[in-house]
């Protein structure tokens, strides 16, 4: 089986050729998941399935490549969350309506996103609601819906923290965004904190994915250093409530 870090060096060389430079990291796909020629096609076709079209709240993650989902979203009035970079804020929670239309380009960035956005801890999350469908960027994803990113796991992590509150449970529908050159056919060996996701948009097509395994639920505390938890804001907020910080 081929190692996560091989295919993630093979496919950043052919992404180069598609993706869209990042304003402060440029073509440095260890620091960032990027956006890419063709990102509107492959966000239509997420956008035309039945369960996102029916998704109350969703789950969207920082990453370059969701900025045209999170425009789309603030278009249509659509509430959703969305992870700051490295979770070193937390989340941002935006309402319907809380983004005048003329700025929901500028909002669906990053520092719009930041502007924006109302700060939420984990609390505050479960008073919103559950998640009905989770969205993320990738460096790769396998044929079988194994991503990866770059080689951070935060969304992973992310996971682990909304089963533990009940925020999402192993039906709920998780999509990768990708080009179609990050769609890779090798078999990956599945770590035990692994998110596989359910379906995969690419500018050319949507792929329905049919998982062979089980996502994992919350958190094992034993993978955390009590420095590494001190360090993410929302790993220490559940630490504190589950009593082990």
């Amino acid at each position: 089986m081929s190692h996560p870090r091989v295919i993630r060096q093979r496919i950043w060389e052919s992404l180069k050729a598609v993706a869209r430079p990042d304003t402060r990291f440029h073509l440095r796909f260890s620091e960032f998941i990027p956006d890419f020629e063709g990102v509107e096609e492959a966000t239509d076709r997420l956008m035309q399935l039945e369960a996102f079209r029916n998704a109350r709240l969703v789950f969207v993650t920082p990453d370059n490549s969701m900025t045209e989902l999170r425009r789309r979203l603030i278009l249509a009035d659509r509430p959703f969350v969305m992870s700051t970079y490295n979770m070193q804020r937390g989340f941002l929670y935006v309402a319907p309506g809380a983004v005048p239309k003329e700025a929901a380009g500028f909002a669906a960035w990053l520092d719009g996103m930041e502007h924006f956005g109302k700060p939420v801890n984990l609390a505050e999350l479960t008073d919103i609601g559950r998640f009905d469908f989770l969205v993320t960027g990738a460096s790769a994803v396998t044929s079988d819906g194994i991503r990866f990113g770059k080689g951070h796991t935060y969304f992973d992590l992310e996971w682990g923290m909304f089963t533990d509150l009940g925020l999402v449970e192993e039906t709920t529908p998780v999509a990768a965004i990708v080009h179609d050159v990050q769609v890779v056919d090798e078999q990956m060996s599945v770590g035990d904190t692994d998110i596989a996701a359910d379906f995969i948009a690419t500018p050319t097509r949507l792929a329905r994915v049919a998982r062979a395994t089980r996502r994992p639920r919350g958190i094992d505390w034993g993978l955390f250093t009590p420095e590494e938890i001190a360090e993410t804001p929302p790993l220490r907020e559940l630490a504190r409530m589950r009593g082990i910080a």
